[in-house]
């Protein structure tokens, strides 16, 4: 959490406890259903929640209204988004049923009311329409686009269209992409080594 604390600092008594309350209750679950890796639950807070929310030092997710995560795993970025907008709506979707049994079980023992979850392909949704998409290292750009866009609905009022973490050399996966995503380097709002080489994209929607 001081990975947190120290970026992050006007939480309420909830948000507090909520976030608290999250590694122990990983590590109790990925004893049963693996869906974090050892080194990573060592360093929990800065891996997975602090990655999380690099998506809020840029964006202001309280002004948009649903918001989907696509490719949720075992719910990055979206139960720390919703912990930190609690104003907002996320839809927590993943094609790994296992996995969402551990978001439903963490999000109902914080007491995280503002989400949703559905086990589906992106692809195959239907009938639901989403101000934003955010999603977390499932797939090359160009695929979560194609997902992302039959999914969003035109906001003016808020970030819209896809928003995504992702590592590495892009250049080539951005090219094929066919996108123009808008980049920042998250070490550059973070300063831990851990971030070097870690981006957060966003490809605006254009209807």
């Amino acid at each position: 959490m001081l990975f947190v604390e120290k970026y992050f600092s006007d939480f309420s008594e909830k948000q507090l406890n909520q976030l608290h309350s999250l590694q122990e209750l990983y590590i109790e679950w990925n004893e049963k259903i693996n869906v974090i890796s050892r080194k990573d639950i060592d360093n929990f807070y800065l891996h997975h929640v602090l990655h999380s929310l690099s998506i809020a030092t840029e964006f202001d997710l309280s002004i948009n209204k649903n918001v989907m995560d696509l490719g949720c795993g075992g719910g990055f970025p979206g139960i720390p988004l919703a912990i930190f907008f609690p104003e907002t709506h996320f839809h927590l979707v993943d094609s790994i049923n296992k996995k969402l049994t551990v978001v439903k079980e963490i999000a109902n023992r914080i007491g995280l009311k503002n989400i949703t979850i559905e086990h589906n392909r992106a692809e195959e949704i239907k009938n639901k329409k989403f101000d934003l998409v955010v999603s977390r290292a499932v797939a090359p750009l160009g695929d979560l686009w194609k997902w992302s866009r039959p999914l969003l609905q035109k906001n003016e009022d808020g970030p819209n269209g896809l928003i995504c973490l992702k590592g590495g050399d892009l250049t080539k996966e951005i090219q094929e992409s066919n996108c123009k995503p808008y980049i920042w380097e998250i070490e550059n709002i973070f300063t831990e080594p851990f971030f070097k080489d870690k981006y957060l994209l966003y490809q605006p929607f254009k209807k």
